[in-house]
């Protein structure tokens, strides 16, 4: 057999297992890993919708960007500090939150409101027996002598406080007691928001007549150098929205299924204000009508699980 010949098997007798070698872990490492933080002393039932939405965006996006791991990390802290985290590239790769333009500039927002924009919708809950009180405001300028509740780190209490609101701020956590002990009237949620929460105490309430309202949505956010995973992410959403399955989760949802018809919002009076936190690309989302609810529907619609 000519040398030549013999040189040639074997290179391509070495070059096949290194082949082999460098597909395996060519492979390996395109695996995407989403890592994000999982709450286990203060479970927020929330936080469920968030993880399945993720996880289906990462999986109908799998065919274009390949396979993916989520990761949960157990860690117990505020909503500021998961923000800072993602920031600084340390133990989480991603956090949900509701938007603001300071947010949007430390953090790579992926453009797909979570909730359809419910997040904006709220509803309050109040100490039992203080009904009366507000079923006597009429205007919003009623509504500023009452002093409202809200997280410390929540854009909501800085909105809230430039439109002329007196907010008192407090951990998230300690809320619902603040209230009890009247440190404030008023503690306004999101329509889905409460419902978890009034059953943790005797002594407060739904209140019936009042509802505020303003653009606020809750975005998906990754460090500002992940643009991959922020584009892989945006992707599976619009997939899932234009295949109808993003609807499909959100209104047979545990926290969302049904919050829209219970909330009663045709018996409350509205009063509109301004989110002087909403970026212009974000204020640009409002004339993308399918992202949204469409001027929130009185009665939630029935979407098929299958």
């Amino acid at each position: 057999m000519p040398k030549t010949r013999i040189y040639f098997i074997l290179l391509v007798s070495c070059l096949i297992p290194l082949s082999f070698w460098v597909h395996a872990n060519t492979a390996q490492a395109s695996v995407t890993e989403v890592r994000y933080n999982l709450s286990v002393q203060f479970v927020d039932p929330k936080q469920a919708y968030y993880i399945s939405l993720l996880e289906m965006a990462m999986s109908k996006s799998e065919p274009k960007y390949g396979p993916y791991k989520m990761t949960p990390v157990v860690i117990e802290m505020p909503q500021g500090r998961t923000i800072k985290l993602v920031e600084s590239e340390q133990h989480l790769d991603i956090v949900w939150t509701m938007t603001s333009i300071e947010r949007e500039n430390q953090l790579q927002a992926v453009y797909i409101p979570l909730l359809k924009g419910l997040m904006g919708y709220r509803i309050g809950i109040i100490r039992k027996g203080d009904q009366a009180r507000f079923n006597q405001i009429d205007s919003i300028k009623a509504l500023k002598h009452i002093i409202i509740g809200q997280g410390s780190d929540w854009p909501d209490t800085e909105i809230l406080q430039q439109n002329g609101f007196k907010v008192v701020s407090g951990s998230a956590s300690q809320l619902l007691a603040m209230l009890s002990k009247a440190r404030f009237d008023y503690f306004p949620r999101a329509i889905h928001e409460p419902w978890d929460e009034l059953a943790r105490s005797d002594d407060i309430e739904l209140e019936q007549h009042l509802l505020l309202r303003y653009a606020s949505p809750i975005y998906f956010f990754v460090n500002k150098k992940n643009t991959l995973l922020a584009e892989r992410i945006e992707y599976g959403l619009r997939l899932a929205i234009n295949d109808g399955s993003f609807d499909k989760l959100f209104y047979n949802h545990p926290i969302t299924e049904g919050v829209i018809a219970k909330a009663e919002l045709d018996k409350r009076i509205e009063f509109a204000i301004n989110n002087p936190l909403l970026s212009p690309k974000s204020a640009e989302l409002l004339k993308e009508s399918q992202l949204w609810l469409t001027a929130l529907e009185k009665i939630s619609p029935t979407i098929p699980l299958n």
